[in-house]
Order: structure tokens, then sequence, then C-alpha cells
């Protein structure tokens, strides 16, 4: 009977003590039951009138949000519109800028080819006369200052003579 009675002894201890302990887990479950429900009443008392609020809110303004949503999709639709028709006018006044250009570089080609012509042709009939002329009056220039001067020689001639010998 010893046997039986240490094996009931150790085992009325063990009970004992896993009673201790799970007298112990109560009472520390008991202690955070009563943390958590602390913390629920401050989550109940500051966090969910929050909460219905922003829920109150965001039912209030889902209404608005989807009429900026739709005007600004509008709008986006209405500038991408716009931005076409920019872009058409642009490359219409770009392709009309490019004629005028084409243009006006032919005009001024043309323009230069008949101011060079116009000079060839004045060249030919007025300044090469002009300078047939003028070489022909310096010719009978040269030719009457030469026989002038031939007569004024003679009697200047005679003049020096008459100086030198003064002299």
């Amino acid at each position: 009977m010893d046997n039986i009675t240490i094996f009931v002894a150790v085992t009325a201890a063990a009970v004992v003590i896993q009673a201790g302990i799970l007298v112990s887990m109560y009472l520390a479950v008991r202690k955070t039951d009563a943390r958590i429900e602390a913390l629920t009443g401050d989550v109940r008392a500051k966090v969910l009138p929050m909460v219905e609020t922003a829920h109150s809110m965001l039912n209030e303004l889902r209404p608005k949000i989807e009429t900026a949503v739709t005007n600004v999709s509008d709008s986006t639709a209405m500038i991408r519109t716009q931005l076409e028709r920019v872009d058409a006018t642009i490359n219409d006044v770009i392709d009309r800028t490019r004629l005028q250009v084409i243009r006006a570089d032919e005009l001024v080609g043309r323009t230069l080819d008949r101011v060079e012509a116009t000079t060839d042709l004045v060249h030919e009939t007025v300044i090469s006369p002009v300078r047939k002329v003028s070489g022909l009056m310096q010719g009978i220039t040269v030719a009457l200052e030469f026989l002038f001067s031939r007569k004024r020689r003679s009697r200047e001639s005679v003049g020096v003579q008459q100086d030198e010998m003064f002299i």
C-alpha cells in the first residue's frame, strides 16, 4: 500500500497544482477581460462616433463626388475635343504659312530675275552707249586740248626763250 499512498499523494499534489494554475489562469483571463471591456468601451465611445460621422459624410458626399467625377470626365472630353480643333487649326495655319512662304520665295525669285534682266537691259541699252559717247567725247576733248595747247606752246615757247634770257 505504500506505493499506492505515494501515488495518490503525488496525484493529489499534481491535481492541487493544476487547480492553482487553472485558478491563476482564470484570474488572468478575468483581468484581461476587464481590460478588453474597458478598451471596448473606449472604442465605442470614441471610435464608433467618428466612424458613424465618416459614414454619414461619405453618404452625403457621394452624390457630390459622383457629380465632380462626371464633371471632370465631361471637361476632359471637351478639352480633348478643343485640343483636336486647335491642333487642326494650327496644322491649317502651318500649311497656309508654308504655302505663303513658298509663294513669297517664288515672288522674290522672279523679282530678282526681273531686276537682273532689267539691269542687263539698262546696261546694254543705256550704259554701254553712254560709255561709248563718253569715250568719244573724251577723245574729242583730248584732241581739242592737244590742238589748242600746241598753239599756246608755240606762243609760249617764244616767251620762254625771252624769259630764259632774262634769267
